[in-house]
């Protein structure tokens, strides 16, 4: 890679060369790309993306998992993904085996990609023997995405955040 080069600004009339160890972004070097490719691969094992599973759900049939919202009644009632079950991530441990089939794939969500919730009921149902995947973004982005949700008053949807959705309906990833 060619160095760069800048001019010290107010200055003598040199330069002076910026290495990658001044640019935050490169200071620690990308993996190799096999390595890249194992991690990206496993992510991809351990997570769902908010559309994905919206598109699964709305193909209708058997998506071949089940949703499973780890937040509190309360948060519950101010709105869930539309055939979520509802377990609370403390209860897991006492209610999981009457709620769920062990068989079936499942993907945890929780509020939002500020919370772990979702993250500790996945380690709570993994350590009971489930197949599951965290929703990145979880309720917060499912609504800003646009997708129906259920509230103790019915079903509701609102407009898709254009900061955070695609125009288009699909961003093409």
């Amino acid at each position: 890679m060619d160095p760069l080069f800048r001019r010290r600004s107010g200055g003598p009339r040199f330069f002076v060369m910026i290495t990658h160890t001044e640019n935050p972004v490169l200071r620690v070097a990308p993996a190799a790309p096999a390595e890249a490719a194992a991690h990206f691969r496993a992510s991809l094992a351990f997570h769902a993306d908010v559309s994905d599973v919206a598109a699964a759900l709305a193909a209708g049939g058997d998506p071949g998992f089940v949703v499973l919202d780890s937040r509190s009644t309360e948060s519950w009632d101010q709105g869930h993904i539309p055939g979520a079950v509802h377990l609370p991530t403390a209860l897991i441990p006492e209610q999981a085996e009457e709620l769920l089939d062990r068989s079936v794939p499942v993907i945890t969500y929780c509020w939002g990609p500020g919370c772990n919730g979702a993250t500790r009921a996945a380690l709570a149902l993994a350590e009971l023997g489930y197949r599951v995947k965290e929703m990145l973004g979880g309720f917060e982005y499912w609504a800003r995405e646009g997708f129906a949700y259920e509230t103790w008053e019915g079903r509701d949807r609102r407009e898709a955040d254009p900061l955070t959705a695609p125009a288009a309906g699909n961003c093409g990833c």
